[in-house]
């Protein structure tokens, strides 16, 4: 897939599970040409899926291209990769092997094309994590997928990104029963500096000030109701502090979002999925997006599901989406601006 050289970034996206609600986000989202003013988008998808979605969705606005191996990408429309040559059946609402299959090889194919620096980042739709699984792909979601396609036994973090809100995650998919015995000094700490870190990279924030949520109800009232915030993520808090980072808590995590305290922060780790992800979606559920962050790539994407119950009715929320595609589209320029900036201050040690 032969280039020009491109002004603007070229994002990479994902259909997701054609069954649920991702063709139709892409198609509402890109059919507004205004997208590419700011972005030459690549859907890793098929033509065909689109094309009976835009007939079943009575969309005509959806301009696009599909892709072949010397096909220049047209910065003016949406370009298709076809991921698979397969004439395959959409069902909207059903859970289908084939669909989770799908899914799968257009995440492959993202992969390749941001290893090769054919794209800048990739936003994805929504996947069936169940229906995905094969002996391919056997991660919890996304974020395990993209770590472990582009890290080895590297730690990302899973942080949740709106207009005032961004909450981050120490730990992820994994059952309640044992998140107490998964927090370690060390995985906080890995979880704040990445956070730290993507806060000064990614989102141009010089001196971010983090806040950090306890585990256990009123931060564990002086240990009477559990001794993790004491003897685990205070001392992580108190080293980072003496090292210069304006890292605070543990706080209460019902009071701090009751008193809306988190306006007052440029980020916030909770402790596990749902502290974070039930706040953040209540306060954010139609702009918020996903962020894998503390990997070498970007990729975001919308923070809802596949939305089986409305797929294929036209009633799908596109919001999200676009926030994600724009927030791809910001960080790729932060991280170039955050690099210039880098080469400028070795230039002058």
């Amino acid at each position: 897939m032969p280039q020009e050289k491109q002004t603007k970034p070229v994002i990479g996206i994902t259909i997701g599970d054609f069954n649920g609600i991702g063709p139709e986000i892409i198609i509402k989202t890109l059919m507004d040409n205004r997208i590419c003013k700011f972005c030459t988008p690549v859907v890793f998808g098929s033509s065909k899926i689109f094309s009976r979605y835009k007939k079943i969705l009575q969309i005509e606005g959806f301009q696009y291209q599909s892709l072949g191996e010397n096909t220049p990408l047209n910065p003016k429309k949406a370009n298709i990769m076809n991921c698979w040559e397969d004439n395959l059946d959409i069902k909207p609402g059903k859970v289908r092997q084939e669909a989770g299959r799908s899914a799968f090889l257009a995440l492959q194919k993202s992969v390749e094309f941001l290893k090769s620096g054919q794209i800048e980042a990739v936003v994805t739709a929504p996947i069936n994590k169940d229906n995905i699984q094969s002996p391919e792909f056997q991660y919890p979601g996304h974020t395990e997928f993209y770590t472990e396609s582009f890290t080895k036994n590297v730690e990302s973090l899973m942080l949740l990104v709106s207009d005032d809100l961004r909450v981050g995650t120490v730990t992820g998919h994994i059952p309640l029963r044992n998140i107490a015995e998964s927090l370690t000094k060390e995985k906080i700490r890995q979880k704040l500096v990445i956070l730290i870190n993507t806060l000064k990279k990614d989102f141009g924030i010089q001196r971010p000030k983090v806040a950090v949520l306890g585990l256990n109800p009123h931060a564990g009232e002086n240990g009477l109701l559990g001794k993790e915030e004491q003897d685990i993520i205070e001392p992580v808090i108190i080293e980072l502090k003496k090292k210069g980072n304006l890292v605070f808590g543990p706080f209460p995590s019902d009071g701090f979002f009751g008193t809306a305290s988190y306006q007052q922060y440029d980020a916030v780790l909770a402790m596990y999925h749902d502290q974070g992800l039930i706040p953040f979606k209540t306060l954010a559920f139609n702009t918020g997006v996903n962020f894998t962050a503390g990997l070498p790539i970007i990729r975001t994407s919308p923070d809802h599901g596949t939305a089986y119950g409305i797929a294929g009715r036209k009633k799908a929320d596109e919001s999200s989406f676009r926030a994600a595609l724009f927030l791809a589209c910001d960080i790729v320029k932060n991280r170039q601006e955050h690099q210039q900036l880098q080469k400028v201050d070795i230039s002058h040690s």
